[in-house]
């Protein structure tokens, strides 16, 4: 009984192909819109994780001021380089330490000119924040102790100022200073964040803060602890310094915030998985639309069958028999739809993801379901009108003109 329903409903679906397409397309665009959109959000999910884990999963920061969210917020005073010297000699299981500050700048050379970012720190910040040097070499540690005026570019800088000449030895101006540029950064590509990583320029911190900023603050000291030490206990090993350092009271609330890159990597993560989910949630209304087009169109087959659902029930067909048959053509459509649907999102999820350049990740929970639930559309919009046909008065359905 039920393969013969199937085949009737194919037949259906055969006598009405553009009706049928049309009833489809709401549950089409339904499951292509829930499968490409979760599709995509998990490889920016898998590239936030990545690149986090591309700068040390032993990293921490330390940043002047309470961390932003609700009710909170505020000011803290910048650190100084003793409090990173501080943190370096007295919490043994810290494995480098880099103070580092940074500013917006206009990098010169000849005729070209680029907005780009200069940092200033000390030769740990490329062990802290896993940078390795192309070409020419690191900063010596008189240089980083007298201030010279040496820098290192990222490819970015190198692209837009030199672009294929090689950089090395060549002096460009930020601002006002001159340096001598001593090495070249390997490419890393934009952070999580969106970001270009390659739009660097690192000088000494002693040069940054005389001939820069002016001033002797530190923005952030980023730090890498030992492998197999806990995050959390360093977190707390470092507010105990840093209160005793900056005079902060017990009743006084830290007035900076200490971040590892786990909390981080949870945070961004979970900002994409909610932006991912409300999405899906908002493609996932069509699906409801397209189940009232079924049933609409459903409605109206029953009313242009009528007399062949008459004459049915008068030769001893069963109302279940008609109950079924109308269900299986609901079922039908919305099933078929919801393959064309999983065809069409794998294709614009695998166009997009190479064009937004994130990994293309398989979601087989998300299609399953996003197929089950075409199905059940199909059968929840399809029972009424199934219902109705069924329970027509052979009598009344056979006069139906």
């Amino acid at each position: 009984m039920l393969t013969n329903a199937f085949i009737l409903a194919l037949r259906e679906l055969r006598r009405n192909k553009m009706r049928s397409f049309l009833t489809m397309l709401g549950i089409i665009i339904g499951v292509a819109a829930v499968i490409s959109l979760v599709t995509i959000g998990g490889g920016a999910t898998r590239q936030v994780t990545d690149q986090i884990s591309s700068l040390g999963s032993n990293l921490m920061m330390v940043m002047p001021g309470r961390r932003m969210g609700p009710g909170q917020g505020g000011g803290g005073a910048p650190f100084k380089l003793a409090d990173a010297e501080a943190i370096a000699r007295e919490i043994p299981s810290i494995r480098a330490v880099a103070p580092t500050s940074a500013s917006a700048v206009t990098a010169i050379y000849a005729n070209e000119n680029w907005s780009t970012t200069v940092t200033g720190t000390t030769d740990r910040y490329f062990d802290v924040s896993n940078l390795k040097i192309e070409e020419g070499r690191g900063f010596a540690a008189p240089e980083i102790r007298s201030g010279a005026a040496v820098c290192i570019i990222g490819a970015t800088v190198r692209e837009n100022l030199f672009g294929r000449q090689n950089p090395i030895g060549s002096k460009i101006r930020l601002n006002k200073l001159s340096c001598e540029i001593i090495g070249l950064l390997e490419s890393k590509g934009q952070s999580s964040m969106g970001s270009d990583q390659d739009d660097t320029v690192i000088i000494p911190l002693r040069t940054f803060q005389r001939r820069i900023s002016g001033k002797t603050d530190v923005n952030v000291i980023r730090l890498s602890v030992k492998d197999g030490v806990s995050t959390d206990k360093m977190k707390k090993e470092i507010g105990y310094l840093m209160r005793e350092r900056r005079h902060l009271s017990d009743a006084e609330e830290d007035d900076f915030s200490v971040m590892d890159m786990k909390e981080i990597s949870t945070m961004l993560t979970g900002t994409t998985k909610v932006l991912t989910g409300l999405l899906g949630a908002v493609a996932a209304v069509s699906l409801l639309v397209g189940g009232i087009g079924i049933m609409n169109i459903m409605m109206v087959s029953v009313t242009e069958r009528t007399r062949e659902i008459g004459t049915r029930l008068a030769i001893g067909a069963l109302e279940r028999e008609v109950l079924l048959q109308f269900l299986v053509e609901a079922l039908v459509l919305s099933s078929v739809g919801g393959l064309i649907g999983i065809a069409l999102a794998l294709i614009a999820a695998l166009a997009v993801s190479g064009l937004l350049q994130v990994p293309f990740i398989l979601n087989v929970p998300i299609i399953l379901e996003s197929f089950l639930f075409s199905g059940a559309i199909g059968i929840v919009f399809g029972f009424f009108p199934a219902r109705k046909a069924a329970m027509l008065n052979p009598i009344e359905a056979l006069r139906h003109e």
